[in-house]
């Protein structure tokens, strides 16, 4: 049984998320899923959904085996819980893979650390979402 980890603050649910689940679920039998607590996003804005909503969201998602919340404290400690045989990135996320790799090493885990493509289209990430909002809200002003 091969173990899929996905992480991520899934913040305004959109046609990417879904790719990045769905393409990570590929990899394996079971897809566990990491949702970002709010007091952890320091890369970009906070969430405008709340971490207990961002993570039944994903809950409910077909591709989803399991779905928690991250440590408040310690990055690792719920991948040490969950143990996955595959680690999965997304495109746009902050992690390297090398240094993800070895930080998992030297805690006595081992898994394969994949990184995934973009997929091109207009609605495939939070940034392309909001801009065109932003556009469309213009439009309604004129």
């Amino acid at each position: 049984m091969v173990r899929v980890l996905a992480t991520g603050t899934f913040d305004l649910l959109h046609p990417g998320h879904m790719y990045f689940l769905e393409q990570a679920k590929n990899l394996g039998d079971e897809l566990y899923v990491i949702v970002s607590r709010d007091v952890n996003v320091n890369h970009k804005p906070l969430p405008i959904v709340p971490e207990t909503q961002r993570l039944e969201m994903i809950s409910a998602l077909k591709p989803v085996d399991v779905a928690v919340l991250g440590s408040l404290t310690d990055y690792f400690e719920p991948i040490e819980k969950i143990q996955p045989d595959i680690i999965v990135l997304g495109f746009d996320q902050k992690f390297q893979e090398k240094e993800l790799k070895d930080a998992l090493n030297k805690r006595g885990y081992f898994p394969k650390v994949i990184r995934l493509p973009a997929k091109q289209g207009d609605y495939y990430s939070s940034r392309a979402i909001a801009s065109k909002i932003v556009e469309r809200k213009n439009e309604f002003k004129k």
